[in-house]
């Protein structure tokens, strides 16, 4: 496929991709605002840092979940991946390879049990959800087999370099957005928009979509390993079940920031925006003095807002 095919189709879903991310921003900047009043310690470099520390590791996930998202699938395999990715950091940084074979090794693991996994979805023709379903208890398994229970070794100086009083986690965060926008100017990265709006359009225009579904899924692979490496970094150790919460919360985030399920609808930074939105919602629910079980039910109440508000004007503009 020529990049001129490629940006044709591109800018025939542009308008869609971007419906709604306004009224997102003012969403997130409102509780922004709130989150600062109740705790003014953000405004310091210190809170400022300490709050991207705890961010980053949702808006990668979120990152993961969208790529597929936005290609028309969706994975359940994002948290067990966290975790592995956490554990493979721990078990081979002490040893011979060394921090930097360490990292090597979390990211050749997410990238290629994502590229597996895409391969069995695309060539196989099996729906995502199940396949991923089976994914994460495999990954799960092996994770637990690496490490038992927490413990491992990450670097000290790692872990003060990734999760200290400075905001390098923010400025890891505006690279790989950064990085995500050079893809998105080759081929490849405009396909993964062309197949998950119009699939058979997409072929017929030349589209690689089995090519494009196993990059989506390596790279997705990558950025949850790459968040379970950071939650390493941040406690000091792995954990085999850490990841346990990303899988659900990378959806909503993905949801919250305007991606839509099948395919084509949203943006990348729509779904790190939606992760924001998650992230400082529950800490503006915790300083509001919210029970838990208050903070799940309000999550579901206002992801489900998220997602029939939209839609339900969508119809009303329809039925006009």
């Amino acid at each position: 496929m020529t990049l001129a095919a490629s940006s044709s189709l591109y800018g025939a879903v542009q308008r869609r991709r971007n419906r709604g991310l306004l009224g997102l921003y003012i969403v997130v900047t409102a509780f922004l605002i709130l989150y600062a009043v109740l705790f003014p310690g953000i405004l310091s470099v210190g809170g400022f840092s300490k709050f991207t520390q705890n961010w980053f590791p949702l808006a990668l996930v979120a990152m993961a979940q969208a790529l597929l998202m936005l290609n028309g699938g969706i994975t359940l395999a994002i948290g067990p991946m966290v975790s592995l990715g956490a554990v493979i950091a721990a078990t081979t940084m002490g040893g011979p390879l060394g921090t930097f074979g360490g990292f090597l090794a979390v990211a050749a693991a997410g990238l290629c049990i994502g590229a597996a996994t895409g391969a069995i979805v695309a060539l196989l023709r099996l729906p995502a959800i199940i396949v991923t379903l089976a994914g994460s208890f495999i990954i799960s398994g092996v994770a637990l087999i690496l490490l038992p229970r927490p413990g491992g070794f990450v670097p000290e100086w790692l872990s003060t370099l990734l999760a200290g009083h400075t905001p390098v986690a923010f400025l890891l965060l505006v690279l790989i957005l950064g990085l995500w926008k050079l893809f998105l100017a080759t081929p490849l990265g405009l396909g993964i928009y062309a197949a998950g709006d119009n699939p058979v359009g997409a072929y017929r225009s030349g589209v690689p979509i089995d090519r494009v579904k196993i990059v989506s899924f390596a790279l997705s692979g990558l950025l949850a390993a790459l968040a379970g490496l950071f939650v390493a970094a941040q406690t000091g150790s792995g954990d085999p079940i850490i990841g346990t919460p990303f899988t659900l919360n990378s959806i909503a985030a993905a949801v919250l920031g305007g991606v839509g399920f099948l395919g084509g609808k949203g943006t990348m930074r729509g779904a790190v925006c939606g992760s924001l939105l998650l992230s400082v919602m529950i800490n503006v629910m915790f300083f509001l003095g919210f029970s838990p079980v208050a903070q799940y039910v309000a999550q579901g109440l206002i992801i489900v807002g998220a997602v029939a508000v939209p839609e339900l004007l969508g119809r009303w503009r329809t039925n006009r």
